[in-house]
């Protein structure tokens, strides 16, 4: 890397130079790609308590945020709509935002211990209060906003990343001495002690923030 900040090498520029080096894909992974949710994706869609949610504003800002509830709390209306509940976060809503701006989102859902996972392209709209919203109550928590997504393609992630990974397995876990939730936050919110933070990041206390 020179003093500029570039790092040698070939940059790759074109679909076709990218093609001599990988490849063309087989036929089982190009005509993997549906248009509508089947049964199977269904039941993956309920089994799953964490999904991620990318957005994209335009020519503005990029986001990718994880969503997490207990299973089964994103719906599947019918083989073509899902509802996404919100539920309280910092009122960023940078997803959100993006929707407004650029309706395209991709969903990937994760099912604890699977490798495969699940992605959902489509459009997205916000709904204000919908009639159903008392379906997503959880623990009090009614959202008045629920994301509806129209879905566009579907298909599966083979597990080959989290075999890499390790993910699900403890004892492939690296041993880490990472700061604490409060003290990264602290580095933005130097207003705040962080024994203040530490306070409001304790387990027991930010569970009473979660809905």
């Amino acid at each position: 890397m020179d003093g500029s900040g570039t790092r040698g090498g070939t940059e790759i520029t074109s679909l076709e130079q990218l093609r001599a080096v990988i490849g063309e894909p087989g036929d089982r992974a190009r005509d993997k790609v549906r248009a509508s949710l089947d049964e199977v994706d269904r039941a993956f869609i309920g089994c799953s308590p964490m999904h991620f949610l990318a957005t994209s504003g335009g020519d503005g800002p990029l986001d990718v945020s994880p969503k997490g509830d207990p299973s089964g709390a994103v719906h599947v209306v019918d083989d073509r709509t899902l509802l996404l509940p919100d539920r309280p976060g910092n009122r960023r809503v940078d997803g959100m935002t993006n929707i407004l701006v650029d309706p395209r989102v991709a969903l990937l859902f994760v099912v604890p211990r699977r490798g495969d996972t699940l992605r959902v392209n489509g459009r997205a709209r916000l709904l204000l209060d919908p009639d159903d919203a008392a379906a997503f109550e959880h623990r009090g928590h009614r959202p008045r906003i629920v994301v509806e997504v129209s879905v566009d393609e579907v298909f599966f992630h083979c597990p080959k990343a989290f075999m890499r990974s390790h993910l699900w397995d403890p004892q492939a876990w690296p041993d880490t001495d990472l700061p604490s939730v409060a003290a990264i936050a602290h580095r933005t919110s130097p207003a705040s002690s962080l024994d203040e933070l530490e306070r409001r990041y304790a387990p027991e206390n930010y569970r009473q923030l979660l809905y």
